[in-house]
């Protein structure tokens, strides 16, 4: 059985901190670190969660720290279909069709798509049948040689950058369902943009301040810096692990082109409202 002392002293490794640094941060002392460690002391509540906040454990392994310790777990996992969600369903689907004509969507933890507006509809109407089957995954919609990869003509930056970025993930979360994406996703073999394509995406076309994800769309090139928005100070499981991720256009034409698709065709998003 896992300790509550083995979990912490491994999330204190790969954080990369000494006992006495963590004690400094936790208000408490080397020794008495040492001692949850090797099962000597057991820690109160309060200490579990101040230890787990220092180490910027994740909401969800906060409450595994609790359960070895044994206590309850302080955190809900409330699914998002629960009316207690209301609230926050209704303001990230308000979120969403703000945002159009620009693409954004909702996803979970391990890039499962929750919910998305019209601007995503019409960039992956290019994508597999089988890809937008429930539940659709961020990243297989994009890296997949089915999904939007032969169209993005800066593939291999793109591709680098997504894959960099599960990696960091994986560093910060015990979560073998993300190590087991990202081992998929890896081995999905790259497909070449046409040379056409490629041309458009020759030099010049950088942005100084942030990597665009170029991509060919209705016979136009389109261009987009993309952020992620988390929830500050989350209390559920749920909610700590949704990341709204919205794309702005990086140049004029791409904001006009998007505009005047949307005005071509008002639809209804063929992704929709958050899912369960």
């Amino acid at each position: 059985m896992t300790t509550v002392g083995t979990l912490l002293r491994g999330w204190r490794e790969q954080r990369r901190i000494s006992q006495l640094e963590l004690a400094l941060r936790a208000d408490s002392s080397a020794r008495h670190i040492s001692f949850i460690e090797t099962g000597r002391s057991r820690p109160s509540q309060p200490m579990v969660l101040r230890l787990a906040e220092q180490l910027e454990v994740p909401v969800r392994d906060r409450n595994a720290l609790l359960v070895a310790a044994g206590y309850a777990p302080a955190y809900p996992e409330t699914p998002l279909h629960d009316p207690a969600m209301d609230p926050l369903r209704t303001g990230l689907e308000r979120l969403l069709t703000a945002y159009e004509p620009y693409p954004a969507l909702v996803m979970n933890g391990t890039y499962d798509v929750m919910a998305a507006n019209r601007g995503i509809a019409a960039l992956v109407a290019v994508v597999a049948d089988h890809l937008l089957r429930p539940p659709m995954n961020a990243m297989r919609l994009t890296l997949h040689p089915e999904g939007l990869a032969p169209h993005i003509l800066n593939l291999g930056e793109w591709r680098a950058h997504l894959l960099e970025r599960m990696e960091r993930q994986i560093a910060l979360r015990a979560s073998g369902h993300l190590r087991a994406l990202y081992e998929e996703v890896a081995a999905y073999s790259v497909p070449a943009p046409e040379p056409d394509e490629a041309a458009e995406a020759g030099p010049g076309t950088a942005l100084p301040f942030a990597l665009p994800m170029r991509i060919a769309h209705g016979g136009q090139l389109l261009s987009f810096i993309s952020t992620a928005t988390t929830f500050n100070t989350p209390m559920d499981v749920t909610v700590s692990e949704l990341a709204v991720e919205t794309f702005l256009p990086a140049d004029p034409a791409t904001a006009k082109a998007l505009q005047q698709d949307l005005a071509r065709n008002p639809r209804p998003s063929g992704l929709g409202g958050i899912a369960s």
